[in-house]
């Protein structure tokens, strides 16, 4: 039996629904989602095996011009999924602005490997505008092939992911077929409680919090964990830890649960709070929370 395996990486704009249709085609949560742009920060593997084929699954940061020394690695990791690639998932929907990031789009053109573009939130819109957008990206990248679909309804994404074992390159799996992801268990940890800070909390705060996870210790019937929350100044210490701590409590409780979830066994999770200044400009703190490639 031919064996298939491939790198399939999902490129777009922030809040197209790439997070979304990675946890949809992997049929895990790996990803962050929210409604807030930029939740994802690295890029994350998700791992699909069959008996014949192992689909690497690569979810990439949302493409924006960068305004801090963090964006630019972000868009780094982004721009290395178009060379490493098998296979490109490129997401928009079908209220974004096409001519957004052209330049980007541009290289995405330039690749020589199979491109599907992913016409994502097709239920936000009415066929003869969807008619219009398909015209419209099919001038734009004349070769790829187009998927309209909705990730949040799980809409036309088992086509998408059919096409994708079609394309397959024949190979080897890169990976052991028991794996799910390529990160540690900690990055995990990580996003988890990044995502409560995300949905508990507004404007810039959420967006200058770094999680790093000091202490994961697996017992035989519990994880105990203990987190530092990264923030850039002192009055966003203040806001994260809340009256009486009642802000930080809520999140803790939420990551627990979340974590316990995706573990399968209770978590005793501990929360700090730290003040590292500007951490978002500094090369050093971008190594250790792993934004700069090696």
């Amino acid at each position: 039996m031919e064996h298939r395996a491939g790198f399939v990486n999902i490129l777009g704009n922030p809040n197209v629904g790439k997070s979304t249709l990675m946890n949809r085609l992997v049929g895990e949560k790996l990803s962050i989602i929210t409604s807030k742009s930029q939740t994802t920060r690295h890029r994350i593997k998700g791992i699909v095996n069959g008996e014949d084929f192992q689909i690497v699954f690569s979810d990439t940061p949302g493409v924006v011009k960068p305004s801090y020394k963090m964006q630019e690695y972000m868009l780094d990791f982004s721009k290395s999924a178009i060379i490493d690639a098998d296979i490109i998932l490129y997401v928009t929907d079908v209220v974004e602005n096409i001519e957004k990031n052209a330049d980007f789009i541009e290289k995405v053109k330039q690749s020589e490997v199979p491109i599907l573009l992913v016409l994502n939130k097709i239920d936000l819109t009415t066929p003869d505008k969807l008619d219009a957008l398909f015209d419209k990206w099919k001038e734009i990248i004349p070769r790829a092939e187009i998927f309209p679909i909705s990730a949040t309804e799980n809409f036309n994404v088992d086509n998408l992911y059919k096409r994708i074992l079609e394309l397959l390159p024949v190979g080897e799996p890169y990976f052991d077929k028991e794996e799910m992801t390529d990160m540690p268990a900690r990055f995990f940890v990580n996003e988890i409680i990044r995502e409560k800070i995300l949905l508990n909390y507004d404007k810039e705060v959420p967006y200058s919090v770094e999680v790093v996870v000091e202490e994961f210790k697996e017992e035989a019937k519990r994880i105990n964990i203990m987190a530092v929350i990264n923030v850039e100044r002192d009055s966003q210490k203040g806001i994260i830890i809340g009256h009486q701590g009642a802000a930080l409590k809520k999140v803790g409780t939420e990551a627990r649960i979340d974590i316990e979830a995706f573990f399968g066994k209770k978590v005793f999770l501990n929360l700090y709070v730290k003040v590292l200044k500007d951490w978002r400009n500094k090369e050093n703190d971008l190594k250790r929370f792993g934004y700069k490639q090696l």
